[in-house]
Order: C-alpha cells, then structure tokens, then sequence
C-alpha cells in the first residue's frame, strides 16, 4: 500500500476489522487499497489503528460502495454533478465505476483490470504512441504502460471520473510516458497532429450518451490522426441486442470501413487497421 494513499474500505473489509475485534484478536490482516496489498491493522472494540493512525468503524457499511478517508471521516466514492459517478467494488479487487447506475467495465466473469490486458494486448503497445480517448479509470493506460508503449496520450472529460481515479489505488498516474489530459476528445481530437498516433484504444459510455463518439465524423478524425496500418480496438459491446435486435458492432464495423479501416471481430469490440 502506497504511504500517500488513504484508506479504502468495502463491506468484505470492514466486517473483517469488526470480526476480529469482537473475537478479541488484537491485530487482523486484510487488504486497505482494494485487494492490491495486505497489511495488519490493529483492532479492538472502538476502532482500529495503522501506521499510527486511528481510524472509527462505520456506523453503516454499504454492499456496492467503497468508502474513502476524507481526513475526518469515511465517506462513499462517490459524486453527483449531472450524473450520479460511483466507485464500485468487484470480486476481482479492481473496481469498476457506474454513472447513473449504469457499469462501465465488465465485472461479471473477468477483472476490468485483466479485460483491458486483453484488449490492449491486440493492438501490441509495445513502442507506440497510443490515443487512449476515453481514459476513465486508466486501466488501459496502465497496460499499454507495463506493455512498453513510447507515450500514451489520455483524455478524459468527466472530473468526477478524473476524481475517482485519483482514489483508485489500481489506476496509473501522469508520468513522463502517460500524458492525462482533461478533456473531450471530440473537441480534443481535431486539435491533435495528422499520423500523430502508431494505435489508439476507444472505449466510450453508451451509445445512448455519447452517441458522438459513435459518428461517422470522429471516426473520420480517428483516421487522421493514426498512422498508415495503425491499429485500432474499438469496445461496442452489444446494448439492446437481445431487446430490439440492434447490432451495434455491425453499425459500428461499417462506418469504420467507410473512414478508412478494415475491421474484425474481437471478443466484445472491433479490432481495425487503418488501410
């Protein structure tokens, strides 16, 4: 656990704390930044202690919620602007985030942090320079990071989503080779240098609320920015195909090809190359 990084408590957590205080156990070991360490912490019947530092119970812990040090006391991570953004836990240690009860990473049957290795592993990071245009938590930033891309350029519009990723002990921080930017890439994008970018990752929210990033004029821009033969993961997913039928990745895989890609299947996206 990073010495800068507050506390994060999850139900699995604070029952832990709470389990070996009333066994009368003075210490107990678990897990304060979402599963990516364990450390021993100090237990008894009003509270716990780490580092030298005295933390209260909560008088209430939420299934579904991440509670984060303020300072003064444990509150939900979580903020409402426009939209209801919240840090959820998963099984898998690494969490995902919801905007208006809606996920955006997959949780069900893989970590989100695995699913963005896999998916940025099919456009092979290594030595590029990387367009991440929708950032969110990071994850993918982080592997085309371990999977030793030159640069990777992030933009992220939301400040709360910038927020919550600055409590998320899984998410990479700006460094030399991670340039976080906040903004919209829609604006952003027509700003950036033609054949700037060896590959780009595009992972946008749902069609329904973004449906911008969805339009045959980004991905014309998408296209001027990537180099000849740069490839391209695009996240589709498949939202109300079971419901009326619609067939996203094909709408998707066409206005590609229009702007200049040649596109495939890839698991619950789109791979393309830049012809």
């Amino acid at each position: 656990m990073r010495l800068d990084q507050p506390p994060l408590l999850t139900v699995k957590v604070h029952d832990a704390l709470r389990r070996a205080a009333q066994s009368g156990a003075a210490t107990v070991e678990c897990s304060l930044d979402l599963d990516r360490t364990n450390v021993v912490v100090q237990v008894d019947a009003d509270g716990w202690t780490f580092e030298g530092r005295r933390f209260p119970y909560l008088s209430r812990c939420k299934e579904r919620t991440i509670y984060y040090w303020t300072g003064a006391e444990f509150a939900p991570a979580a903020r409402f602007t426009t939209s209801l953004i919240k840090l959820v836990p998963t099984d898998w240690g690494a969490p995902t985030f919801e905007i208006d009860g809606i996920k955006m990473l997959p949780t069900a049957h893989v970590s989100p942090f695995e699913d963005a290795q896999r998916k940025v592993q099919l456009i092979e990071p290594l030595g590029k320079k990387i367009l991440d245009t929708c950032g969110g938590l990071g994850y993918f930033a982080a592997w085309c990071l371990q999977g030793g891309a030159e640069q990777v350029s992030s933009f992220e519009k939301s400040a709360d989503v910038l927020w919550l990723r600055s409590l998320n002990p899984w998410s990479p921080g700006a460094t030399a080779e991670l340039t976080l930017v906040h903004a919209d890439i829609v604006g952003e994008i027509v700003t950036l240098p033609p054949e700037s970018f060896d590959a780009a990752l595009h992972d946008p929210p749902r069609f329904g609320i973004a449906g911008e990033l969805y339009s045959q004029t980004f991905y014309a821009a998408l296209a001027r920015v990537l180099k000849r033969g740069a490839r391209l993961f695009h996240y589709t997913g498949s939202p109300n195909k079971l419901t009326s039928g619609r067939d996203l990745a094909s709408e998707v895989g066409e206005r590609l090809r229009a702007a200049g890609f040649s596109t495939r299947i890839a698991g619950d996206g789109l791979l393309a190359h830049k012809k």
